[in-house]
């Protein structure tokens, strides 16, 4: 308004008809500012802390999504540029195959808060003139989950289910204080893995706040790190090889979403992820909760769920299928091949376990996550067999990159412990724990059979452990 006043003070001083002008020029431009949309009134974005951007979303299902699209409208579509070069090359199919799986898939299976919430995202980005609808955001929301479906709906062709990620829950005698530490690193090619980097501190109108990490875009972590204010701390690694899927069943990424915010125990999550489970993005669950400090394992398969519990022990995850039964009849996986990299870094987390019960605690936790001992081998050497995966310079490759020296391994960090879980906070470094760093144009000079990742493929510097907490 100062702009207005500023045009008042001129028109004492010139004439009628000039005046005149001069006002309607004023409310053109006051009609052209930018308004504040009342939506946003309790949301924030902070400033950018060792590459994560931390957003406070609050309210109703839709206005948590159109802040979320508001805020981070300029990372959703640079997200979903990465995201769809990568599903279109991977699986063969135009976008427009996505947008009608999002439509005619998942949609009729998504309960009304969360199609409120991606209805808001759209209209957040609408409002920031990016060209997304939401059919777009729901295809980007369910990209984790897609090989199945495709997996499903081809009949067996062979399509490359994701195989992500290294974690572990430990309690009791196990870990320091005698409470719970759980802690997870993700695992994905470096193109999509290092836009990973928000921090949802989310207020719902309805059930638990939570906060978690996640991909812009996403109204779930999707990787699935997160600690609610019921005391539940939440992280998984998926199945290896898995097959099967359920058309008529609910989304994993919306179950996902209402366990974290919904969970207020390991019995609420552990039903929540059994409605309705459609056998997407299958993995295998770790749970702590923080008032009893008892963690649990949910290995959830399409036909056989498994869950164990305990107050004085540790669970691990390393796309490893614990499960002798769900193994052989949902999985192609050989847990005899100690080569694989499942298998070795299932080993590398027993022995770690044992060597440090008693000690267990976040810096421990840190610690592991930048492991590079392969059991295989019986060295130091970081490859796809290590807890902190360098595919890149793998000369093997794994599970969904089956290609050697693929763009590809552990791109961010997350570890909390009760204390933290209590003040809603986790520790967090993007990257690679071990402190490497990956330089993007190097690495395709060498390994030219990957140019297609070139216009979406970024370096990817490995940044210090970085608490958050909810604000």
């Amino acid at each position: 308004m100062d702009g207005i006043s500023t045009i008042i003070a001129g028109m004492r001083s010139t004439s009628v008809f000039s005046a005149l002008l001069l006002l309607a020029l004023a409310f053109t431009l006051v009609s052209r500012q930018p308004q504040t949309d009342p939506r946003l009134k309790k949301a924030a974005r902070y400033a950018d802390r060792n590459g994560w951007t931390q957003v406070h979303l609050e309210g109703k299902p839709g206005d948590i999504g159109f802040q979320h699209g508001y805020l981070l409208s300029a990372e959703i579509k640079d997200a979903f540029r990465a995201v769809s070069t990568e599903l279109m090359h991977d699986e063969k199919k135009n976008w427009e195959y996505f947008r009608q799986t999002a439509q005619e898939v998942w949609w009729p299976h998504i309960e009304q808060e969360y199609r409120e919430e991606m209805t808001g995202i759209a209209e957040g980005l609408k409002a920031r003139d990016v060209k997304l609808d939401v059919w777009d955001v729901v295809a980007l929301n369910g990209w984790l989950e897609i090989s199945y479906y495709d997996k499903w709906r081809d009949k067996g062709a062979r399509h490359g289910t994701a195989d992500h990620c290294s974690a572990f829950a430990a309690t009791g005698s196990y870990s320091r204080d005698g409470r719970v530490v759980i802690g997870h690193n993700n695992w994905t090619s470096y193109s999509s893995g290092e836009r990973w980097n928000i921090v949802f501190d989310i207020v719902p109108a309805q059930g638990s706040r939570m906060i978690m990490d996640g991909m812009p875009g996403l109204i779930h972590s999707g990787d699935d790190f997160g600690v609610n204010a019921a005391g539940i701390a939440i992280t998984e690694t998926t199945i290896s090889g898995f097959s099967g899927y359920d058309p008529n069943g609910i989304p994993e990424f919306v179950r996902a979403r209402k366990a974290m915010q919904y969970a207020a125990s390991i019995d609420d999550f552990a039903r929540i992820m059994k409605e309705g489970n459609n056998g997407g993005y299958a993995n295998n669950w770790l749970v702590a909760d923080r008032k009893n400090n008892e963690i649990a394992s949910l290995e959830l398969g399409l036909k056989n769920v498994i869950l164990q519990r305990t107050k004085d022990g540790f669970f691990v995850g390393s796309n490893f299928p614990a499960d002798p039964k769900l193994t052989k009849e949902e999985t192609e996986f050989d847990p005899a091949d100690k080569s694989k990299s499942e298998n070795a870094r299932h080993a590398r987390w027993l022995a770690l376990m044992e060597q440090n019960k008693g000690r267990i605690d976040v810096a421990a936790g840190q610690r592991f996550l930048a492991d590079h001992y392969d059991t295989y081998e019986g060295k130091v050497e970081p490859s796809e067999r290590s807890l902190c995966g360098h595919i890149d310079v793998s000369p093997r490759g794994m599970g969904t990159w089956q290609a050697p020296y693929a763009p590809a391994g552990a791109v961010q960090n997350k570890v909390t412990d009760a204390a933290g879980a209590q003040k809603m906070s986790f520790t967090a470094a993007l990257g690679h724990a071990c402190g490497t760093s990956y330089r993007a144009a190097e690495h395709l000079a060498k390994h030219p059979e990957f140019a297609w990742f070139k216009p979406i493929l970024h370096d990817m510097d490995a940044r210090p452990w970085t608490r958050f907490s909810a604000r």
